[in-house]
């Protein structure tokens, strides 16, 4: 971490150009963060026909992957799961895939008092073809002097 930016190899690439997040006094912000795998770029659950395109995605494995790649993103800031205090979430199939997400959530976060703030929505499309990505903003102790 320099200047607060943030960059690893423990979590998919940027797909353009930005961070993966950047601190700012006790407050870090994470980019939008998806399932792809970092070592191989490949998006865990999506099916293909003989043609390569997309014909089906697995929500719950691509939301396990989500998760991954924002503790990754929060262990290379010297941050823990603990600490996110708000999350945006953005589904491509909000009537097809909430139940399923909202499970796995409920996996990761099982206590309500100590979950982070969540807002849920829907979109028609995200930059890849992945069918959920998460915005977070976690709060940190002080820096030290």
């Amino acid at each position: 971490m320099d200047n607060g930016i943030v960059r690893t190899t423990t979590a998919p690439g940027p797909v353009g150009a930005y961070p993966h997040a950047r601190r700012v006094g006790n407050l870090l912000f994470l980019s939008g963060i998806g399932p792809r795998d970092a070592a191989t770029n490949a998006i865990p659950g999506n099916r293909h026909d003989a043609d390569g395109t997309l014909v089906a995605h697995d929500i719950t494995a691509q939301t396990h992957a989500v998760f991954a790649n924002v503790r990754a993103v929060l262990e290379a800031s010297g941050a823990r799961w603990e600490d996110l205090v708000d999350v945006t979430v953005y589904l491509t199939d909000m009537a097809g895939d909430f139940k399923a997400y909202n499970a796995v959530w409920a996996e990761y976060f099982p206590e309500i008092d100590t979950a982070p703030c969540r807002t849920t929505l829907g979109i028609d499309a995200l930059p890849t073809p992945i069918a959920i990505e998460l915005k977070c903003v976690a709060a940190l102790p002080s820096p030290s002097p």
